[in-house]
């Protein structure tokens, strides 16, 4: 019955944009008329061979990278490359200990980087779990249900209530047949289809003649030709988007590589400079050799890689807490320095359940409170706010009822309190309201049984049920656009329930402005006809309805969301909403959250975007606050225009629309009850309790995060700095090095971590949420961290070298010498440590406070602590052990030599104090952290 048809020819043609005949022209190359088309379908023999030309419906994902080299490539680091290089010398000269623990770093930093990220593909193999159903075909004039990968293009697929569209279809029969293309176009409500070609540019969100794989059927049956499968569907033209996107790097990556990079021209000058000297001076080639190499060492923060992974990994464990799972480590700390959060909207910053909000019923506006699909709310008075007593006001009892009796759907609980729609969406929100208003839904259709429907027609624009009312008369309850009914009712219902003249204009000028409001306004009327009548027809409706009042209802934003706008908005973050709903609908939920910030709302929609070139895109990118009907694509070059101009972007999103955009981003962040698999094996973050309200705080904690790791820094690199200098004028004047290199490795890896990693654990101060994001574009290491950098690093040269001079001339013991050097830098590391942590003010807190507070403060201060009593512990082995003293080259201490190092010392207490005068972003006297 058809020919063949091979992939090449196989034309990307706009499908939705042809007449019926043509798409079976084309894609099923068939003669025959519709009809027999949808009776008869493809021959077996057809199926067989384009699967053989087309290949199976599923979506294809590239090759994974092999495990071997996604391991290897956590190596590409300039500072591992420092490490790297560092132990193979020390190997090469026979420091075999050395070169262990050095190499022991670099693989331990790289095994935890390869496990965070191993999953990363995931996002293909999501995508094609999404599209994997079976489906009912029409072959050889027969009905079967067959697995969605063997569909090929050209079958006849029939589509009914509960189904899973297997692939892109352009419909060729419909019956009240509705879609949730939520996932595909972000869009709230389903889409009612219907038949025949719509203009070329028509947006994907308003293709009614098309049906797209991965969408749900909510409603009513269709049949539909198959013109696209796989990687072609729309889903597949996602897949290929995000196979597109490589991994970004992140603000904190960039800097680290850029710190790195600076770190290794530095350690490689100072090398060759200590090498030169030494030459020069006529010492030794060897011992100038080892020198060098034992400045390298001490250059080097070995403890920084573990130490910064350590902290991103608690971070992680916080953000757990507070609902957020991270997925790779660097997005803890991206997230805190974002500058621009674009969030879808349904499910995202609303609730995902429509809700009636407004009714207009007796020339009466009422307001009703609650949300979703609870229940649980109140019908208020517009003037005054107060509950109304609906069994005393006729008209609006009979608006409600309407709404609870001409309607398919029903509510059922959860076990987890929640309900489930078995329908549509709208029509649960008017169960909804009817019940706020306290009608008995199961009595009302007991008292009331139907007799007849007349279901819901896109060209008539209403639903109607014919319900007994008692031995003498019937009713028939109508719902629809204002629009239809209007002009079919010659009465309108007074609020004590009282038949009036119908006054239309004031219900339209309601109407609009329900709609400027974003609303979806539904119309009620009704009509008695006699107990004979049984059945409902069309021209039962043409005229002599009643009307009854309007319901407006819309997807609410959550309230917690609007606290969360705002309070990023005070932290200096944009909130942009990218979402493929009305405009009208996005404009009215971006005022009702603030987006504007206090001037109106700036809005694009798609087809306004498409109108752009690229300097303006960038221009609109930057400006707008609410861009509505948006493709994937789009969505894409919003991300990709915000980024161009320096902002951190994070993107949340939910459905397999937002996948691109969320890979794209610098975090994308997935709803992890909401969300489709698809976008949370593209996301960094995925948020557990689908709450916009914890972006806020995984925000706080990543901008927590980020101070830690600079308190990290400005303790680590001082000891890096003040070893370095001491070596480096140990060779200028031809000495005895102060320090040697095993005992470098012991500072830089034991010491420095077992001091370094409390200061991860550091609460919140409770201000970052009132700055500012940083500068993208700053440095790590910026001039006022640099400079506390160097004059720490200036006082411990000072300690080391003083001490180790001190005691060299005046013991002649060099093991003695280094050790209490080693212990005085010590001593006056912890008063530093002290000095940055914000131990001392929880410990001092203001004010009077609970045991609960006091138990919190401990808690806080408890890894400083055993941080601190851990080093200690440590370096009372490191000098009295006579096994260290063998392994280390160091010497036991005497009490009075203890003493004599501590008040060598204390001195630290003031260069602390200076520093952070210095530097005052890195000081934490006197700030109290808030718990959260």
């Amino acid at each position: 019955m058809a020919k063949s048809v091979s992939p090449d020819s196989l034309p990307a043609a706009p499908w939705h944009a042809l007449p019926e005949e043509e798409v079976a022209r084309q894609i099923v190359a068939v003669d025959l008329p519709l009809a027999a088309l949808l009776e008869r379908g493809l021959s077996q023999a057809e199926v067989i061979q384009r699967q053989k030309q087309y290949g199976p419906n599923e979506l294809k994902a590239k090759a994974a990278t092999p495990a071997w080299l996604k391991f290897l490539q956590q190596f590409n680091q300039s500072l591992l490359y420092i490490l790297l290089v560092a132990g193979a010398i020390k190997a090469f000269l026979g420091s075999w200990r050395n070169a262990i623990v050095i190499w022991a770093v670099v693989v331990i930093n790289a095994l935890i980087g390869y496990i965070q990220e191993s999953k990363a593909e995931e996002a293909i193999a999501a995508l094609a779990r999404s599209v994997v159903t079976e489906v009912t075909v029409i072959r050889d004039g027969q009905k079967l249900r067959v697995p969605s990968r063997e569909l090929v293009p050209g079958d006849v697929v029939l589509l009914s209530s509960g189904d899973k569209v297997p692939a892109d279809l352009r419909l060729l029969s419909v019956r009240n047949l509705q879609v949730d293309e939520s996932a595909l176009t972000g869009e709230s409500v389903p889409v009612e289809k219907r038949l025949g070609s719509l203009p070329e540019d028509t947006p994907l969100a308003e293709r009614q003649n098309m049906a797209y794989a991965g969408s749900f059927v909510t409603f009513g049956q269709g049949a539909g030709v198959v013109v696209a499968i796989g990687n072609q569907t729309q889903t597949g033209r996602i897949s290929k988007l995000i196979e597109e996107r490589g991994s970004l790097q992140t603000p904190l990556t960039r800097k680290f590589e850029a710190f790195s990079l600076t770190l290794l021209k530095i350690i490689l000058t100072l090398a060759a400079l200590t090498f030169l000297v030494g030459l020069v001076q006529g010492q030794a080639a060897a011992s100038v050799f080892e020198a060098a190499v034992a400045l390298a060492v001490s250059a080097i923060p070995e403890g920084l890689p573990a130490v910064v992974t350590v902290t991103l990994a608690i971070g992680v464990s916080r953000m757990a807490r507070r609902h957020a799972i991270i997925r790779k480590l660097p997005a803890v700390e991206t997230l805190g320095s974002a500058t621009v959060i674009c969030s879808d909207k349904t499910g995202t910053l609303t609730e995902n359940q429509m809700t009636v909000q407004a009714i207009y019923a007796g020339s009466q506006l009422y307001q009703v409170t609650g949300s979703g699909y609870s229940p649980q709310g109140q019908i208020l008075a517009q003037e005054g706010g107060d509950p109304v007593e609906v069994e005393r006001l006729l008209a609006l009892q009979a608006c409600l009822l309407a709404g609870c009796l001409c309607n398919d759907t029903r509510l059922q609980p959860k076990d987890n309190g929640q309900w489930e729609v078995v329908g549509d969406p709208t029509e649960a929100a008017l169960l909804v309201a009817a019940q706020k208003g306290g009608l008995d839904l199961e009595e009302l259709q007991r008292c009331r049984p139907r007799l007849d429907t007349l279901p819901f027609e896109s060209q008539f624009q209403y639903m109607a049920t014919l319900h007994r009312l008692g031995p003498e008369e019937h009713c028939i309850y109508v719902k629809g656009s204002a629009e239809a009914l209007l002009p079919r009712c010659c009465s309108q219902m007074g609020s004590q329930g009282e038949i009036q003249p119908l006054e239309a204009e004031p219900i339209r000028q309601q109407v609009e402005a329900l709609a400027r409001q974003g609303l979806r306004v539904l119309a009620f009327a009704q009509k008695t006809v006699p107990s004979s009548q049984t059945q409902v027809d069309h021209s039962d409706l043409e005229e002599g309805l009643i009307f009854l009042g309007l319901q407006g209802m819309i997807d609410p934003p959550r309230p917690e969301a609007i606290a969360a706008v705002r309070a990023c908005q005070s932290a200096g973050i944009q909130v942009k909403m990218i979402t493929g709903d009305h405009v009208l609908t996005a404009q009215a939920i971006a005022e009702q959250m603030g987006l504007g910030g206090g001037k109106p709302v700036k809005a694009y929609s798609g087809r306004d975007l498409e109108q752009l070139g690229p300097e303006e895109f960038v221009t609109a990118a930057n400006e707008g606050s609410v861009f509505a009907r948006v493709a994937p694509e789009q969505k894409l070059r919003l991300v990709e225009a915000l980024q161009s101009q320096g902002h951190i972007v994070a993107m949340t999103g939910d459905g397999v629309n937002d996948a691109p955009a969320l890979k794209q981003a610098d975090v994308g962040i997935a709803m992890g009850r909401g969300g489709t698999e698809v976008a949370k094996a593209a996301a960094d973050m995925i948020l557990t309790d689908d709450n916009f309200a914890s972006i806020e705080a995984a925000v706080e904690e990543g901008r927590t995060v980020y101070n830690n790791l600079l308190k990290a820094i400005a303790f680590i690199l001082p000891v890096n700095g003040g070893e370095s200098m001491t070596l480096l004028l140990s060779v200028l004047l031809n000495r005895e090095l102060p320090i040697l290199a095993i005992q470098v490795l012991w500072l830089n890896m034991i010491n420095s971590i077992t001091m370094t990693v409390p200061l991860s654990f550091e609460p919140s101060t409770g201000r970052e949420m009132t700055q500012p994001p940083r500068d993208p574009d700053a440095n790590l290491l910026s001039p006022r961290l640099l400079q506390r950098i160097l004059l720490v690093s200036a006082f411990n040269w000072l300690l080391i070298f003083g001490v180790f001079e001190y005691i060299e001339q005046t013991t002649g013991n060099l093991n003695l010498a280094r050790s209490m050097a080693i212990q005085t830098l010590v001593i006056g590391r912890i008063f530093y440590l002290l000095s940055l942590s914000q131990a001392i003010p929880t410990l001092l807190g203001r004010g009077r406070a609970s045991q609960l507070e006091r138990h919190e403060r401990l808690m806080d201060v408890a890894a400083i602590t055993i941080g601190i009593g851990a080093a200690i512990l440590l370096q009372i082995l490191f000098s009295q052990w006579s096994l260290f003293n063998a392994l280390f080259d160091t010497a036991p201490l005497a009490w009075e030599q203890w003493g004599f190092c501590l008040v060598v010392s204390l001195p630290m207490i003031g260069v602390a104090a200076l520093a952070n005068r210095v530097d005052p972003e890195g000081a934490s006297l006197a700030r109290l952290p808030r718990k959260t």
